[in-house]
């Protein structure tokens, strides 16, 4: 099991009991079988982004939530160290350099998109707003049937309570900051 696989096992199994549901209650929240959480829960399984997407939803909690460890007072956090959450056949990468924490309202991630790749997210829970900064390439948002073009340098910002896409609007790479905060 890698350290993530290791964390995301014992929020979930944290999460659920704490709030006293079985597997079979959590998977109807979410829509995730009972037999995938409780691989999760095992470590013997490492979710997909979607999976830890509709799970957070599902249990009304940040995607990070689910990532979140004991902080430190300062820590130099190097991309190395963090392990990558794979989409798009390992075409969508997204570090969560500052995953959520229950007294923060937000999460910071690093995304990084191979040419032609993209991700679909769910909508968020009812006031999540996303901030996007993209340092590299061109971004395409898709949201409420409109796409928004994003070039490097620029940045954009959008209520994330409804289902988006996001796309590698170029040829090349594009890496983007994401900011996501909670109403919640």
């Amino acid at each position: 099991m890698d350290a993530m696989s290791g964390i995301i096992a014992e929020n979930l199994k944290r999460i659920r009991k704490e709030n006293k549901w079985s597997l079979d209650t959590v998977s109807d929240m979410t829509g995730v079988s009972k037999s995938m959480l409780g691989q999760i829960e095992r470590g013997e399984s490492s979710p997909t982004i979607s999976t830890l997407w509709k799970i957070a939803t599902g249990l009304h909690i940040s995607f990070t939530g689910l990532l979140e460890q004991s902080e430190k007072e300062a820590e130099i956090i190097s991309k190395e160290e963090v392990n990558p959450l794979l989409s798009d056949g390992g075409h969508f990468r997204l570090y969560p350099f500052f995953p959520y924490h229950h007294e923060r309202k937000f999460e910071m991630l690093h995304i990084e998109l191979d040419p032609g790749s993209r991700s679909v997210s769910e909508a968020h829970e009812p006031g999540t707003e996303e901030f996007i900064l993209v340092y590299e390439g061109c971004f395409v948002l898709e949201t409420d049937g409109k796409h928004h073009y994003v070039e490097a340098g620029n940045a954009i910002h959008f209520q994330a309570d409804r289902p988006h896409v996001y796309e590698n609007g170029c040829d090349g790479n594009t890496r983007i900051c994401m900011l996501i905060y909670y109403q919640k």
